[in-house]
């Protein structure tokens, strides 16, 4: 039987009367014919490269292309500027798509294989987010094609989502309730692979740490100062000690974001930057108070005054292996990136630079990873979206193989077709993966039913940023 049977077949016992008139091959062959115009909506978020809370254009971008294909527009969600959901349809089930589209500062880079920072940028889409925000929208636009062709019930939604890095967007979108009524949401994010994992990730939290003491001349009167930098040194001198004494999960890094202006001038006021992370919520928080127990104990050495503000939390993903295995599947059918002969020059240039170069870079590029149970270092904000509704995520191969993520070798591949490719292989897998949501109840209870119980009838969500509103300026 021919998929385009089996889908009018399917359709006519799940909508009498319906004409199905758009099947995979075309919801495929659709995505395939509006490529170059998805392209060029990433390469345009690639070229802005706006931070997190600050994706005015971007944002604005993506939800004019959403809005000109008919879906609903809700901006400024959650008391985010930049944030929004856009819907088409009615009723259950509600799928839903994230889309984000913040870039990294500090991290520049011209879509050439060498190091190259760009002119005019001091910031870039080193994590691959402008394919991210761009490729869920394809994907969204087809699944809407597909949807009124077919009288498909239920409501798509794309959740535009800012500041995943270290802003905690979809946090403050969960604490608002936004995903109450979501029967399942479908994720993606660039990679050097294409691959969906049964995955975790570390639960994350971050504060500034602001040391306020004295200022005085260094030379003539050090006496009379109190040195606010002298904190931020004792402080992490104690949490480097820390590091003996974690679980070997933990993961620990700062940096100072303020430590004096002059050296002869005693600095009175001082800042670092602190990320904490661990597999598991409760163990952090445990972790977290030994962190701030080093920042109270250095001020006190110093005789200087402690101001702390928690910049974000993220949960760890809850996993769901009905979702993942779901989106293997379809991943499966899509197949990987294909190189085409600049693709493969470009790679094999890049990968010069690169310290584990793959063998093969076209097969590594177009392989589909076998289905495993992973422990991601990483962290993200769609965790706290996992354990509100089933969620699973999927990797694609925007990047050449062997590239690690906040690297300006991703910044370069995202730039080019190799990462609009691998965008594209997110999309068909995304959509595809969605009609199945769509069509199969039974596949909607059995990812329910393995949530529930991964989660446990005693959860309680609470966000690990407390109730402090967005840090709409944490990177100004």
């Amino acid at each position: 039987m021919t998929s385009m049977l089996r889908g009018l077949v399917l359709g006519l016992l799940l909508f009498p009367g319906a004409v199905l008139a758009l099947d995979e091959d075309d919801l495929l062959a659709w995505l395939d014919r509006e490529q170059e115009q998805y392209a060029a909506l990433a390469l345009a978020l690639w070229d802005k490269a706006e931070l997190g809370y600050q994706e005015t254009e971007s944002s604005a971008l993506l939800q004019q292309t959403l809005a000109a294909e008919g879906f609903r527009i809700d901006s400024g969600v959650a008391g985010l500027p930049t944030a929004f959901i856009a819907s088409y349809g009615s009723g259950e089930p509600v799928i839903a798509l994230l889309a984000e589209f913040d870039a990294l500062p500090g991290i520049s880079q011209t879509a050439a294989p060498r190091p190259e920072p760009h002119p005019e940028k001091s910031s870039g889409h080193a994590c691959g987010h402008h394919l991210f925000g761009a490729g869920a929208t394809a994907a969204a636009v087809a699944l809407r094609h597909w949807m009124q062709a077919n009288g498909v019930q239920g409501t798509l939604r794309v959740y535009g989502t800012p500041a995943e890095e270290g802003g905690s967007g979809k946090v403050y979108m969960v604490r608002e309730g936004l995903f109450e009524d979501v029967d399942s949401v479908l994720v993606w994010h660039p990679s050097d692979r294409n691959a969906a994992d049964v995955a975790t990730t570390l639960a994350n939290k971050s504060a500034k740490f602001r040391f306020r003491g004295t200022s005085s001349h260094a030379a003539v009167a050090p006496e009379r100062g109190r040195s606010a930098l002298d904190a931020v040194e004792a402080m992490n001198f104690m949490a480097n000690l820390m590091r003996e004494h974690m679980p070997q999960e933990t993961r620990m890094h700062y940096v100072i974001t303020r430590g004096g202006s002059a050296p002869n001038v005693v600095p009175d006021f001082a800042e670092s930057f602190y990320y904490l992370r661990h597999p598991q919520a409760a163990t952090l928080e445990q972790l977290w108070e030994r962190l701030l127990s080093t920042a109270a104990a250095a001020a006190l050495g110093t005789g200087t005054e402690l101001e702390l503000e928690v910049i974000h939390g993220n949960h760890s993903m809850l996993p769901n292996e009905t979702l993942a295995t779901a989106v293997h599947r379809r991943l499966t059918q899509v197949g990987g990136v294909v190189y085409d002969s600049s693709d493969l020059a470009f790679a094999a240039e890049l990968a010069d630079s690169l310290a584990g170069r793959e063998t093969d870079l076209a097969a590594a590029a177009a392989r589909i990873e076998p289905m495993t149970v992973r422990q991601s270092m990483g962290s993200t904000d769609v965790g706290d979206v996992s354990w509100m509704v089933p969620t699973t995520e999927l990797r694609a191969a925007t990047w050449v193989p062997g590239t690690a993520p906040h690297t300006w070798q991703a910044i370069a591949a995202g730039g080019t077709g190799i990462g609009t490719k691998g965008m594209m292989v997110a999309a068909k897998t995304m959509a595809l993966t969605a009609t199945d949501l769509f069509l199969q109840p039974g596949l909607l209870r059995a990812a329910r039913s393995e949530f529930e119980q991964r989660r446990g009838p005693d959860f309680n969500y609470r966000p690990l940023l407390g109730d402090r509103e967005p840090p709409l300026d944490y990177r100004r």
